[in-house]
Parts: C-alpha cells; sequence; structure tokens
C-alpha cells in the first residue's frame, strides 16, 4: 500500500464499499487451527479486524470479543456480520494509535495480516500487544513473508511491511514462543487473499 497512513480510514472504506465481503465471511485458518490454545472462556482481542469475520467467529466460540478498525466502513459491515451471527461483539473504529490500550486486560490478542503498518507504527503496535496481553494470555498472528512480492495473491506491496521469523521473534522477544514458521499455502480468503501465498505463522505466550 503506497497511500500514507494519514489517508488509510479513506483507503479502506472505499476497499469495503462493496455489498461483498472483501476478505470472505469466514474466519483465517490458521487463527481456526490455533483456536484451540486459546482458553474456553476469556477476552480476546482482534486487531484491525476489518470487516469482523475473525471476531464475530470469536464470538461464536464463547469468548467476550472486542475488535477494532480504521475503517467506520469495515466496521459497520462487522456488526451486520456479528447480528447475522447472533453474537455480541464489542466493535471500535481506531487506528492503532488512536485505540484504548489497557495492559494486561485480555486473555489473547489476535492480529491476522495487520501488514498495513510501516515499521515505526508495528513497533509500537507489537509493544502495545504484548502490554495488552495478561500473565498468561496468548498472541496468534499471521502474515505475509517477503516472498509474496513473487506470488502477488494479496498482501502489501512494500517489502518494509513484510515479516520474517526473525523480525517477529524479536518484536515479540518478551514473550514465550509455542510456533513461528514460515510457510506456503494457498489461500481462500474473499477476493484479496485467493491463491498461493508465502505466509508466517506466530503463537507466544506471556509468562
Amino acid at each position: 500500500m503506497t497511500t500514507p497512513f494519514t489517508d488509510a480510514a479513506a483507503l479502506w472504506n472505499q476497499r469495503f464499499a462493496g455489498e461483498d465481503y472483501l476478505f470472505g465471511r469466514h474466519p483465517n485458518e490458521y487463527l481456526r487451527a490455533k483456536a484451540p490454545l486459546l482458553p474456553k472462556a476469556g477476552r480476546v482481542l482482534c486487531v484491525a479486524d476489518g470487516e469482523g469475520r475473525n471476531s464475530v467467529w470469536l464470538a461464536g466460540q464463547g469468548l467476550q470479543v472486542e475488535a477494532f478498525d480504521i475503517s467506520a466502513v469495515g466496521v459497520d459491515k462487522a456488526r451486520r456480520l456479528a447480528a447475522d451471527a447472533g453474537v455480541s461483539v464489542a466493535f471500535s473504529v481506531a487506528d492503532c494509535d488512536n485505540f484504548a490500550w489497557a495492559p494486561e486486560s485480555h486473555d489473547a490478542v489476535v492480529a491476522i495480516f495487520v501488514q498495513f503498518a510501516d515499521p515505526a507504527m508495528r513497533a509500537r503496535l507489537f509493544a502495545r500487544m504484548v502490554q495488552a496481553l495478561k500473565p498468561g494470555g496468548l498472541v496468534i498472528l499471521q502474515g505475509y513473508t517477503p516472498r509474496q512480492l513473487e506470488y502477488k495473491t494479496g498482501g502489501p506491496s512494500e517489502l518494509s511491511h513484510l515479516y520474517t521469523a526473525e523480525l517477529i521473534g524479536e518484536s515479540f522477544r518478551p514473550l514465550q514462543t509455542l510456533e513461528l514458521v514460515e510457510y506456503e499455502a494457498a489461500l481462500n480468503e474473499g477476493a484479496r487473499h485467493a491463491g498461493r501465498s508465502a505466509l508466517l505463522g506466530f503463537v507466544a505466550r506471556k509468562p
């Protein structure tokens, strides 16, 4: 994404403006696969959750879910998705710097393809995610690796926004890593994440 972050709300409002859900209505497969590690009950925060596919699914698992996104259009669609599913999610419109982060407030923080952030914003975001976790809380994260620039099946076009295992391991060094893997898989997540993809998956626990 080459548009400056100051224009991000307008950019994502435009992208989310259609009736279809840009990344589909179903949860991310990596999140679904790692969900058994989550507590049976507890507070989960979904970072930059767009149209709500992940937060709504987590709420359907019996968790108390909070989610935010910079796009008011996306959050409106997320509220409709939650209503259709018959679940409650505490949605808010905010960017990563202005969200009301609270220390040690959540049992898990989920960040799926939040790669709009440049390196400086990413460092702030990851630090706040760690701080928001209760002791014993989990981070579940998925993103694209630099090889994704070859596939062009989703994600940002800037190398600096992509993840490596070294970057993620260092960024979340205060946590105990449970899984940190780079791999390839075919994604089928709406129109924007479709096809063979170069991925990173990360799960870690706060001591």
